[in-house]
């Protein structure tokens, strides 16, 4: 399973990605503020990865919005993810690092996954090689783009409200 993540940290490829972008190059990230992506605050999970997967959004505070997110297979903690999207100047960047289930971190101290923000319209926001799109207030998808060059695939996570 790590090694899996690890591509996703490490080699993300697009060749196969139907829903999500990357900034082509020269490209600078668009405008944005959290107001435009609160849309994501609440307590999230499905079914994917062979398990239950859950994410937990807080709303904007502090030019940030935190998150944690873990998958669950056969009654145990596969791995964690814990990580914010920042206001930076006048544009936004998604950043995590990953945990195994007992929390000795994937990463290096001071290392972290980025994801630029390329993109806004209402009610989806795309970060390189990961999209958020509301379906309703109770449901959200999230596209992310693991593996590298040809063996990349794009794996979506149905999200419904939880609680």
């Amino acid at each position: 399973m790590k090694i899996l993540f690890c591509f996703l940290a490490f080699g993300l490829s697009f060749g196969h990605a139907q829903n999500t972008l990357q900034l082509k190059e020269g490209q600078q990230s668009p405008n944005a503020t959290l107001d435009d992506v609160s849309w994501i605050t609440g307590h999230w999970r499905g079914e994917a990865l062979g398990g239950i997967v859950e994410e937990i959004w807080s709303p904007p505070l502090g030019e940030s919005m935190m998150f944690s997110f873990r998958l669950i297979n056969n009654g145990k903690v596969s791995f964690y993810e814990v990580g914010h999207i920042r206001q930076i100047d006048s544009t936004l960047l998604l950043q995590l690092k990953h945990f195994h289930g007992d929390l000795k971190g994937w990463e290096t101290k001071d290392e972290t996954i980025d994801f630029k923000l390329v993109n806004l319209e209402k009610d989806k926001v795309f970060f390189e090689g990961l999209t958020m799109k509301k379906l309703s207030d109770d449901e959200i998808q999230v596209y992310v783009v693991i593996g590298k060059h040809d063996s990349a695939q794009e794996l979506v996570f149905n999200y419904k409200r939880y609680q």
